[in-house]
């Protein structure tokens, strides 16, 4: 019987590549450290699991084969048993299907069987084990990765990392540059807009410093009137937007997909100055607006209030205006701020938003994959009542900001 060493011999197969893996990595001479490369871990980490489900599959063949010897040895007892009396075959003959066998042979035979299938048996759960350990290792490496490219102070597009200007790199920058780059050494971008006015044209992921902020990472759209910064995405139902105000207020969900900023973020951006809000909405149909407004968004202390001018705020179908406009504090379902005292809107819809009387409008409802039947479900949607009206469930929402000119000036 020679499959347990098969199987010894595959695990020192394995351990004799991590030994030749560690020798190349120690050369004669002392050199500085090096750290292996994303695609040099990947490609590591794929290979063991190759060879644990190569080593998985040989150890599964080679118990069939045993229990097949088995039963092949269950069948030919009573044979054997009979021919006790006889002479034991000579050394060449096959115990297990030679009807001479003596009784001892066979029991030996047995044992040895039973002893090989225990060691194996203890070897497939070691090699499931490390099977275990190596998915887990590889789900810890891409999570790793996914935070180096959130952190990493650089332009990103379609998930590629590439470096942003080099005056917001030093280490790239060329000598001709040097005196622009002095005053932009020490400090990133405030927001996308002072990226539109240094020259940037390209839209995607840029870490920018609001005054007063740390950094962080958002969503720059290039268009030709200045660089707008998403705050808001919707699009697939991927992310769940019934969230709690804590999550509304730090921020959640992917930047390159479904998201929301965080309303911390967007206040720093804006800060006393306030801005401009650009709304894009999309039907079933294919259809689009637009919608552009000149906004103020107040701090937690105000929670979250967003200023609407008196001729923006009717045009929205907002009643009961007063003439300096109309405050809508931003309101979850664990913090009730809207102005309704007689329900909490955020509970009885779904998601945080600035609600007013509930009816007005809500991007960040449930998401439908398609229009419900119900009245009653299709109001706990994504709705913007003077465009679809206030029981049509949009597919799709985007929501841009831009500080006014007063906050890039300063």
């Amino acid at each position: 019987m020679r499959c347990a060493p098969s199987a010894g011999a595959a695990l020192v197969l394995c351990a004799a590549t991590a030994g030749l893996l560690s020798a190349q990595g120690s050369p004669a001479q002392p050199e500085p450290p090096r750290f292996a490369s994303s695609d040099e871990v990947n490609l590591l980490a794929h290979g063991l699991l190759q060879l644990g489900h190569g080593l998985r599959e040989h150890v599964e063949h080679t118990r069939g084969r045993l229990g097949s010897l088995e039963r092949r040895l269950d069948a030919c007892g009573a044979a054997c048993a009979q021919a006790s009396g006889t002479a034991a075959p000579p050394p060449a003959a096959n115990p297990v299907v030679g009807d001479a066998a003596a009784p001892e042979t066979l029991r030996n035979l047995q044992v040895q069987l039973k002893a090989q299938d225990t060691r194996i048996e203890q070897l497939f759960e070691k090699v499931a084990q490390q099977q275990r350990n190596l998915e887990k290792q590889q789900l810890k490496i891409e999570n790793l990765q996914s935070q180096v490219r959130l952190l990493a102070p650089s332009h990103v597009e379609h998930k590629v990392i590439k470096p942003a200007r080099g005056k917001r790199l030093p280490k790239v920058a060329q000598d001709g540059d040097t005196a622009h780059n002095a005053s932009r050494l020490h400090r990133l971008p405030r927001h996308c807009q002072e990226l539109f006015e240094e020259g940037e044209r390209q839209s995607g992921l840029f870490q920018i410093q609001p005054q007063g902020s740390p950094p962080f990472l958002v969503n720059c759209e290039m268009a030709s009137d200045g660089g707008w910064t998403v705050i808001q995405r919707r699009q697939d139902g991927s992310v769940d937007f019934n969230q709690p105000w804590e999550a509304y207020k730090a921020g959640f969900g992917d930047p390159q997909g479904e998201f929301w900023l965080g309303l911390e973020k967007v206040h720093s951006i804006t800060g006393n100055h306030g801005g401009r809000l650009s709304v894009q909405l999309q039907d079933w149909e294919g259809n689009n607006e637009s919608l552009q407004f000149p906004v103020h968004l107040g701090g937690e202390d105000t929670a979250y209030s967003l200023q609407l001018t008196a001729p923006v705020a009717s045009k929205l179908g907002a009643t009961a205006i007063t003439p300096n406009g109309l405050s809508l504090p931003f309101s979850t379902w664990d913090q009730d701020h809207d102005l309704r005292g007689d329900k909490n809107c955020a509970k009885t819809l779904s998601g945080g938003w600035w609600f007013g009387t509930c009816s007005h409008s809500n991007l960040n409802g449930q998401y439908f994959h398609s229009i419900p039947r119900q009245r009653q479900q299709r109001k706990k949607g994504i709705f913007w009542k003077t465009w679809r009206g206030r029981y049509y469930p949009l597919q799709a929402t985007t929501i841009l900001i831009r500080p006014a000119v007063d906050a890039s000036a300063s």
